[in-house]
């Protein structure tokens, strides 16, 4: 199975194409036929790069992953304190949610989990993951000096954010109201 780090830039679009559509119809919304024509090649030519789309999925998800991460290093790299580093991470979702009411690739991806590969959904497992350990980290942080308060742990207020997000995210499209993960999660740190 190939590396993301190893695409193509051919390879890029496709992988493009499908992250896309599964922000819009979910994974099993597409098939190779509907990223041939948003890319603009013949069939063939996504089997050239990947021979199935359980490992178009894997690679999508682990290139997904990726770029999360380094936007984490980024909120890091420049904001020190858990509020505001929390504010920033909440921004990730949002910026995302802002694009037609687009949602989180993973998602949507774990919302058919139960229809996905096994494969798929350890990358899924592993972004969620790296998310919660993040969050941890930085409300951990934040109870520690005093700029958040809560009775609750750390690992149990991270997880309640990530859920209040990606619920979020799926709540604001059914309703079609403008609210989004931003403001959830300002009201969700106005109370800790």
């Amino acid at each position: 199975m190939k590396h993301f780090s190893e695409l193509s830039p051919s390879a890029e679009r496709i992988v493009d194409a499908a992250e896309e559509l599964i922000r819009n119809v979910g994974y099993n919304g597409f098939s190779f036929e509907n990223i041939a024509q948003m890319v603009g090649v013949k069939k063939p030519s996504i089997h050239h790069h990947f021979a199935t789309k359980v490992e178009l999925g894997v690679v999508m998800v682990q290139r997904y992953s990726h770029r999360f991460r380094q936007a984490l290093l980024h909120i890091e790299g420049t904001m020190s304190k858990a509020p505001d580093r929390l504010k920033a991470y909440a921004e990730l979702f949002d910026s995302t949610y802002r694009q037609n009411h687009a949602m989180c690739v993973c998602g949507m991806l774990s919302a058919e989990s139960t229809s996905l590969a096994e494969l798929i959904n350890a990358e899924v497992e592993r972004f969620f993951q790296i998310n919660l350990a993040w969050l941890t980290e930085v409300i951990t942080q934040g109870l520690t000096d005093g700029s958040l308060h809560s009775n609750q742990t750390a690992d149990q207020l991270a997880e309640i954010m990530l859920a209040l997000l990606e619920g979020a995210m799926v709540v604001g499209r059914g309703l079609k109201f403008g609210r989004g993960p931003r403001k959830t999660v300002e009201v969700f740190l106005s109370t800790i």
